[in-house]
């Protein structure tokens, strides 16, 4: 049902797209006596299920932080941060319907989840995104880089391609390599891709078109880029226009922050309203996030790959798919011959906790993940701004010259843009040449990027040798985060690779 009550359309139906072995997959006749199995009217003795009593496992329990969360990461308060104890045992003695109890969550399930648990997202989904169409559902994963290899094997098969963003997750594109599928790359500018360059390039494409877009749109992985929401829309009316489904992978999604003001980080960053101080907080909060593929998928053509992993903790190893019901059946009988459905411990113990929580809970914690975000962002930025464009002791005239980047928006990485040509070695040395030496004098002065190269989408060798000619591109890149170290290091780590950039291009 939409917002205004009217009855919501199906999806397109996208059968067609499917691979052989997508299609080939039958259910499991193990799997369809299960229901039966779970029954308490029936005396079950067709299943290889072991015995709950068993099980080595009387309770699991964890201590979280409770609603709200304003002071859970201020050092001086975060002592008196209220906290809440959840528990999971063997049995369910309480009949608590927020609650998987551990007979059940460390049984064989089904494959598409904990029920609780896959209910608990269903209803998220629909509060975040509320796809625009009636028959769509959600299937767990072990994370979004399984999730992408579901989808592979849905919609390709060897000798396929796919499109992706110029730079794009390099693990993502190996998952694609494994299978025997070709990724291309998109042409993007620094905030994402150019719907214009896409077009132009599917209308001139040569052969079978890709079978899908990969996509991070949201704090990109590597370039930190988000993609605006008019862009979003003209990128999907191109694929739609040429029939091409899209992947969406979006770890990254409640990162997003508001734009960057210089000078901000010295300041620490104001708390976030209590309900009671702004009734309409969870409301507002969701307004301003950017409108995913999802919401705007008219079609039914998005398989959006949802994750814990960059909220909660990597080692949940908890996602979930979103997508059209057929193709949700679809992966549930992928999942009964591969991962089975993701582990026990993790569903139990996040559902007892998102329970207690409840969606608003969860939308309080995104809120306060989103306020530490940005500050770590401001302090990144600021520390960018000091030691490459402010004159110092090691660049009396800055670095500005030689180095580009745009504030992110979402996300936990920022990407620097050099001009090869601006280097003293340039011609003798090419663009990649020089970013390894980079690279390697980088570690040896005490810090670690990433070199923009390993993110190419592009699968074909490149000659790293090559010099590009008069009137080509030059550029390089490498990739920083503001996530992972301490405020200190992330400041001292900025000044080390500035000063790294110094002595290879304007000391020379």
């Amino acid at each position: 049902m939409s917002s205004n009550g009217t009855e919501l359309p199906k999806a397109k139906d996208l059968w067609y797209k499917l691979s052989p072995e997508a299609l080939s997959r039958r259910p499991s006749p193990l799997k369809t006596a299960f229901k039966y199995a779970v029954d308490p009217r029936i005396v079950s003795l067709g299943g290889g299920l072991p015995l709950p009593a068993y099980f080595p496992f009387e309770s699991i329990s964890a201590t979280a932080p409770e609603p709200p969360f304003s002071t859970y990461n201020n050092a001086e308060l975060a002592k008196d941060a209220p906290m809440i104890s959840v528990s999971v045992d063997r049995y369910n003695h309480a009949n608590d319907p927020g609650v998987i109890p551990l007979a059940t969550a460390m049984q064989y399930g089904q494959s598409d989840g904990c029920k609780p648990l896959l209910a608990w997202i269903y209803e998220h989904t629909k509060l975040v995104h509320n796809p625009p169409y009636s028959n769509w559902g959600c299937l767990m994963t072990v994370g979004n880089t399984q999730g992408l290899d579901a989808a592979l094997r849905l919609l390709c098969s060897r000798g396929d391609s796919i499109i992706a963003e110029e730079y794009t997750f390099s693990s993502a594109m190996e998952t694609a390599h494994a299978q025997g599928v070709k990724s291309v790359p998109v042409k993007v500018d620094l905030e994402g891709i150019l719907p214009d360059e896409l077009d132009a390039q599917l209308k001139s494409w040569d052969g079978p078109l890709p079978k899908f877009l990969y996509t991070i749109p949201t704090g990109q992985n590597p370039t930190g880029g988000t993609l605006s929401n008019e862009r979003r829309k003209a990128v999907y009316d191109v694929l739609s226009k040429y029939d091409i489904m899209i992947v969406e992978d979006e770890p990254y999604y409640f990162l997003q922050m508001d734009t960057y003001v210089p000078g901000i980080s010295d300041k620490a960053p104001p708390t976030p309203p209590t309900v009671q101080e702004d009734p309409k907080k969870y409301k507002t909060f969701l307004s301003k996030l950017i409108t995913s593929y999802l919401s705007l998928d008219v079609d039914g053509r998005v398989l959006r790959l949802d994750s814990f992993s960059k909220v909660m903790a990597p080692g949940t190893r908890l996602g979930w798919i979103v997508g059209q019901e057929p193709l949700i059946e679809r992966l549930t009988r992928q999942n009964e011959v591969s991962i089975q459905t993701p582990a026990g411990f993790s569903q139990a113990i996040v559902y007892s906790l998102l329970s207690k929580w409840g969606q608003d809970g969860y939308l309080d914690w995104l809120i306060e993940l989103r306020k530490e975000y940005t500050h770590r962002r401001n302090v990144c930025l600021d520390a960018l701004n000091k030691y490459f464009i402010e004159p110092s002791s090691y660049a009396p005239k800055g670095l500005g010259e030689y180095v580009e980047w745009i504030g992110p928006t979402a996300g936990m990485f920022f990407w620097l843009k050099f001009d090869a040509r601006k280097h003293p070695s340039f011609g003798k040395l090419s663009p990649l040449e020089i970013e390894a030496q980079i690279y390697e004098t980088a570690i040896e002065h005490g810090v670690l990027f990433i070199p923009g190269s390993w993110f190419r989408a592009d699968q074909e060798p490149v000659d790293v040798k090559a010099i590009p000619g008069a009137g080509d591109d030059a550029s390089f890149f490498f990739r920083g985060t503001f996530a992972t170290v301490p405020q200190e290091q992330l400041i001292r780590g900025v000044e080390l690779f500035a000063e790294t950039i110094a002595a290879e291009f304007a000391a020379k």
